[in-house]
């Protein structure tokens, strides 16, 4: 089968213990990113297997109308970007494990390395001592005996929580009413209010699924009541956070520092985007899940369903209506 592989980036995938698994088939990996329908649309225009990484890039019926030879996308996570019943009337298969039981500990590890760095202001010191400083900014904080705001206390959200018990923090949670039973089920405790919780968290990390209910979820007045010692951390999606919000918070001080790996467009190439100019913020550019373990894990998955359509047999298919066209 033809198979094109989108947006690696770093050149990685044909590294990983799991590519082996399609070397039978011819394989085109793409190493830039587009989502420019005509770019996308001669580059794929033989395509059989179409392999995404996550949610780079947006596979939407004007481009599905225009790939006649494809009948297969494979991936992991959830799908916003794919249009499947644009793929279900054209018969284009959509496999992509939810990975059950499997947070992603890089996306938490991540987190954690951000809120160390942004509170000692590590990068900052490590510019200023290439540049013949020593201890050039104010003192940065210590986490132990503060608090750690978790919005969203789910898979990854309870990983991070339980690093900041490590760190000795006193853990709170807010969010749906299940999730906060969940919380308190583990020993955390629940935030008597939102405004509490943004008030009181001397570290707000976000951890939420961006759906259209929750899009926009925080706000200008969330982020105002936080204090002027406190960060934010994203490394969930930008959309979780009213546009325009967090630059506004940051330069008003309140809250004092963020830390972000997500970013409204993505890939953010020649420093456009205004968080990159602001010395309150540190930003990095979306590594939550981009580690070599958690790779592997998920193209063995993906090629395993690569391998599992070949033999007839497809798995984890979303839209079986479009399984049944292609068997009848």
């Amino acid at each position: 089968m033809k198979i094109a592989i989108l947006d690696d980036y770093q050149d990685t995938i044909r590294t990983l213990r799991a590519f082996p698994k399609i070397a039978g088939h011819d394989v085109t990996i793409w190493k830039d990113h587009t989502k420019d329908v005509e770019t996308l649309a001669g580059r794929l225009k033989d395509t059989e297997v179409l392999v995404l990484l996550r949610e780079r890039t947006p596979i939407k019926a004007p481009l599905l109308d225009r790939l006649d030879r494809l009948r297969m996308i494979t991936q992991v996570g959830v799908v916003p970007h794919i249009d499947v019943p644009a793929c279900t009337r054209r018969g284009v298969i959509v496999s992509s494990s939810q990975l059950p039981g499997r947070p992603s500990s890089g996306t938490a590890e991540l987190t954690w390395g951000l809120v160390i760095a942004a509170m000692r202001r590590i990068p900052q010191e490590m510019i200023a001592m290439r540049a013949g400083k020593w201890q050039a900014y104010p003192i940065g904080l210590g986490l132990r005996g503060k608090t750690l705001g978790i919005l969203g206390y789910g898979k990854i959200g309870a990983v991070v929580a339980g690093y900041g018990r490590a760190f000795g923090m006193n853990v709170v949670a807010w969010g749906r009413d299940s999730t906060l039973e969940k919380a308190k089920t583990d020993g955390y405790t629940a935030a008597a209010s939102r405004e509490a919780f943004f008030a009181e968290s001397d570290v707000v990390s976000i951890h939420v699924r961006l759906i259209d209910a929750t899009r926009g979820m925080v706000t200008a007045e969330d982020l105002a009541r936080m204090k002027p010692s406190a960060m934010f951390v994203n490394t969930s999606r930008a959309g979780l956070v009213v546009p325009g919000a967090l630059e506004a918070a940051l330069a008003k001080g309140r809250p004092g520092v963020a830390a972000v790996d997500v970013y409204e467009e993505e890939p953010v190439f020649g420093a456009a985007h205004p968080l990159l100019a602001m010395d309150n913020a540190i930003c990095v550019p979306h590594l939550g899940y981009v580690e070599r373990d958690s790779l592997e894990q998920m193209y063995d998955t993906i090629f395993e369903q690569v391998l599992a359509y070949a033999g007839g047999k497809p798995i984890n298919v979303l839209n079986p209506e479009a399984l049944a066209a292609v068997q009848s």
